[in-house]
């Protein structure tokens, strides 16, 4: 079976949801083969899930080296995620179980193989009580993240599910300013991120090297887990023409005061 790899994409958020929702869109429409893409976001963001219905009005403001913090909605569910210093994954497929769940663990399981040949052991997490009322993503984990040996999350993942195909998409905390995440969300609890930078992420810097390094990775455990070939295409001059037009018709990715 053939899968369509997207290479590594740095954009805005507005873009990148809209590039995750259009390619659920297509591959509804079998226009394309089940899709496996990462990227990161510039500038910052805050990404909301879909049924968030607040958010600190403070965050309006926020900056990040100079640069307004941007704020979008993703297509999919899930609290607020603050995109600094993390890698974003992105699988597009069908034929998975109805049951969220077991699609969510079907999906993640490349995502346990990958990190543990990079050294990191990573496991499901369980229902953190008062999930919902809790602005912050990576302030609970539920069954559908991933977590360390010390209880942490590390990967957040949300999907979104249309006429038996899914997106599901996830931040990875790699390098985060720790200062900064505390401020956005007025939080102590921190992503996972203390023990992994005191191993893998202590001889490397949160730069290019590492992302394609941690890429690979998960690239031969998807091949290897999903038993398919991963064919790189990048997105054509065409594709994006379309996603540009989608992303100014499309409403997901307006924020809400």
């Amino acid at each position: 079976m053939f899968w369509r790899l997207i290479p590594l994409l740095t954009t805005t958020g507005k873009l990148q949801m809209a590039i995750d929702e259009w390619l659920l869109h297509q591959h509804l429409q079998e226009k394309i083969p089940p899709t496996l893409r990462f990227y990161t976001w510039q500038p910052v963001t805050i990404s909301l899930g879909y049924h968030q219905k607040s958010y600190p009005e403070y965050w309006q403001n926020l900056t990040w080296q100079d640069t307004p913090v941007d704020i979008v909605r993703r297509p999919t569910g899930g609290r607020a995620v603050l995109h600094q210093g993390d890698l974003t994954y992105s699988l597009i497929t069908s034929g998975l179980s109805r049951r969220p769940i077991e699609s969510y663990q079907a999906i993640c399981e490349f995502l346990i193989r990958g990190w543990r040949s990079l050294g990191l052991e990573v496991s499901y997490g369980s229902a953190g009580r008062g999930y919902i009322k809790n602005p912050n993503c990576f302030g609970t984990s539920t069954t559908a993240d991933l977590i360390l040996p010390n209880g942490k999350k590390f990967i957040g993942s949300a999907q979104l599910r249309k006429k038996g195909a899914i997106l599901q998409h996830g931040s990875m905390i790699l390098a985060p300013d720790i200062d900064f995440f505390r401020y956005v969300f007025n939080s102590e609890v921190f992503p996972g991120v203390s023990d992994f930078s005191t191993s893998f992420l202590s001889t490397n810097n949160m730069g290019e090297n590492l992302i394609n390094q941690i890429i690979e990775a998960l690239i031969i455990a998807a091949s290897e887990y999903f038993k398919i070939q991963l064919i790189t295409e990048p997105l054509s001059d065409k594709e994006w023409q379309e996603i540009h037009n989608f992303a100014n018709t499309n409403k997901t990715e307006q924020p809400i005061l």
